[in-house]
């Protein structure tokens, strides 16, 4: 049976630090989400454990396109995005964490975002609500099951 979840967290993989403490605030109220920093598939996994994060993400950006390491990454990701209900892309988010969005948005999911955007965009629309900080998105996540 395949995993259902509440949310989909999307960001990049340089903010590491930032995604994980919104994660803890997933898990501090008991909120089911699918993470890609938390999947056995993850780039925290990926290379050389004495690597640097920097290192793993250029060593990671080297590979082929339809290498078996960015495919299992990618066949993972796109299963557990058709299993939630619900998207938050967590700001500053590259190319991969904007067509994730985008994704979200086709399958009719609610879309949230959390952090700073560089510049007004009018496709940023697609957001339900864009949190400034991780207290309005734990207050939002506060009452999300009532």
């Amino acid at each position: 049976m395949e995993k259902q979840y509440e949310f989909f967290i999307a960001g990049k993989f340089r903010n590491k630090d930032n995604i994980l403490k919104i994660c803890d605030i997933f898990d501090k109220y008991n909120i089911s989400y699918y993470c890609f920093l938390k999947s056995e598939n993850s780039m925290m996994n990926y290379g050389d454990k004495n690597q640097t994060q920097e290192e793993k993400m250029k060593e990671f950006e080297s590979l082929g396109l339809k290498s078996d390491a960015v495919l299992r990454i990618f066949n993972e990701d796109i299963e557990a995005q058709r299993n939630s209900n619900n998207f938050l892309l967590v700001l500053p988010a590259g190319k991969s964490g904007h067509i994730e969005a985008g994704i979200s948005y086709g399958m009719n999911r609610k879309c949230y975002a959390i952090g700073e955007y560089d510049a007004t965009d009018s496709l940023y629309n697609i957001f339900e609500k864009i949190f400034e900080d991780n207290s309005q998105l734990e207050e939002f996540l506060k009452n999300y099951n009532n």
